[in-house]
């Protein structure tokens, strides 16, 4: 897990993580808790996981889409 992103890709990945992070705690709280549907907290949990991930490609600079030789454009 070698660096393989610049800071501006680090700051974008951060950035996103975060909003997926509080769209899935907002997803929880108005969609899943009220329902109790498996589906919503499916859904809740995906985008948190997804967003704790992007999270920690910002901070670590690693992007898991470089590392398998996908060009990105950030």
């Amino acid at each position: 897990m070698q660096c393989n992103i610049d800071s501006r890709g680090k700051a974008v990945r951060l950035r996103n993580g975060l909003i997926l992070l509080a769209a899935g705690a907002l997803v929880a709280a108005l969609w899943a808790w009220p329902t109790g549907a498996t589906v919503a907290w499916a859904t809740a949990g995906a985008m948190a996981v997804g967003g704790a991930f992007m999270v920690f490609e910002g901070w670590a600079g690693w992007c898991v889409l470089r590392a398998m030789g996908i060009k990105t454009r950030i």
